[in-house]
């Protein structure tokens, strides 16, 4: 049964998140962003967008801690990434003030169509969902966040002149995410009931879409 479980997680990898991550460093913006032809707007983007997006996923762990209050394996992994990612918001504004925006902005910003989606499939896998479509949602988005941050992290330094501190957030993310990914990983092992393999293919399929889908969404709405 461990064979399998583990065989579900080298199928979502090879057959469904590994490629769509290919799928999304092959869109303009990654494509432009590589090349330094991105523009600056673009990139501010990103740290509008996720701003709010980690505004959301903050909030959303404290509720996940109540609602798993009964779980103590669950209670306590919503409760580390709480402490973690209350401050994910603050550094992704250090970025955004490095790429030139404004205090005044943040105030004012609001998602696009595709991250509004984003969030919101995040937020119905945590609320309305099962645990496994919980953390499946999680390993997903960590997977792609781990291996875009190191996208950004080095054309941002080649291309757009930031150092440490302006890609404090990507140099974060490119090491610690791997260790939630390995957590989640054994979580959907130790606990992915016989039958719920599609729903975990489906989640993950999921999750690989929206995050094509909110980068080329920032791509159109942002000149």
């Amino acid at each position: 049964m461990k064979a399998e479980k583990t065989n579900l997680i080298d199928e979502l990898m090879n057959d469904i998140i590994e490629p769509g991550i290919q799928r999304l460093m092959q869109t303009r913006y990654f494509t432009e962003l590589r090349s330094g032809n991105l523009s600056p707007r673009r990139i501010q983007a990103w740290a509008l967008e996720h701003y709010l997006y980690n505004i959301t996923i903050a909030k959303g762990q404290v509720i996940c801690m109540f609602k798993y209050a009964h779980d103590p394996e669950l209670y306590n992994a919503f409760a580390e990434k709480f402490a973690e990612e209350q401050h994910h918001p603050n550094l992704v504004k250090r970025f955004g003030f490095a790429m030139g925006l404004k205090e005044e902005d943040f105030k004012v910003a609001r998602p696009t169509f595709e991250n509004l989606m984003h969030m919101s499939v995040v937020l119905r896998n945590r609320y309305l969902g099962s645990p496994i479509e919980t953390r499946v949602s999680g390993f997903t988005n960590e997977t792609i966040l781990t291996r875009y941050s190191d996208e950004f992290d080095i054309n941002l330094r080649k291309y757009y002149g930031l150092n440490d501190q302006g890609c404090q957030f990507f140099m974060m993310h490119k090491i610690a995410d791997e260790e939630h990914t390995r957590d989640a990983a054994n979580y959907i092992m130790r606990h992915c009931a016989p039958g719920e393999e599609q729903i975990v293919r489906d989640v993950a399929d999921w999750i690989v879409r929206l995050n094509i889908m909110k980068f080329d969404g920032m791509y159109n709405a942002y000149a």
